[in-house]
C-alpha cells in the first residue's frame, strides 16, 4: 500500500520560516517526481513545486518563486518543501504528490496523494 505522509505544517507570523516534510512507503521512490500543491479556502488547488527522480530539475509556482525551495533525500524516501518569508496568502493545506511523469505534477492528476498538511500564516 503506497502512503505519503506529510508534516511540519503550522502556524507561523509572517515573514517566518516552515519545512514541510513527504514521507513515503510502498512505492520505487527514486523513481517518482515528487510535488508540492496547496488548497486555500474557496479556491482551487494551486501548483507550489515539483522536483524530477534524481533531484536534480526543479520548478516553482510564481506566487514561490525566490521563497520556496522543495528537495528531496532518496535514502530517506522523503521530500522536503523549505518555506521563507512566508506571507498570509501562503496560507492552505499542503499536499505531496507522487507520479513517474514530471509533466503530470503541474495538474490535479499524480497518481498518489498524501493527506495534507495545513499551514497558517498570521499577519
Amino acid at each position: 500500500q503506497v502512503q505519503l505522509v506529510e508534516s511540519g505544517g503550522g502556524l507561523v507570523e509572517a515573514g517566518g520560516s516552515l519545512r514541510l516534510s513527504c514521507v513515503a512507503s510502498g512505492l520505487p521512490f527514486s523513481n517518482y517526481a515528487l510535488g508540492w500543491v496547496r488548497q486555500a479556502p474557496g479556491k482551487e488547488r494551486e501548483f507550489v513545486a515539483l522536483i524530477n527522480w534524481t533531484g536534480i530539475f526543479q520548478t516553482y509556482g510564481e506566487p514561490v518563486k525566490g521563497r520556496f525551495t522543495i528537495s528531496r533525500d532518496n535514502a530517506k524516501n522523503t521530500a522536503y518543501l523549505q518555506m521563507n518569508s512566508l506571507k498570509p496568502e501562503d496560507t492552505a493545506i499542503y499536499y505531496c504528490a507522487a507520479d513517474p511523469s514530471v509533466g503530470v505534477l503541474h495538474t490535479a492528476h499524480a497518481e498518489y496523494w498524501g493527506q495534507g498538511t495545513q499551514v497558517t500564516v498570521s499577519s
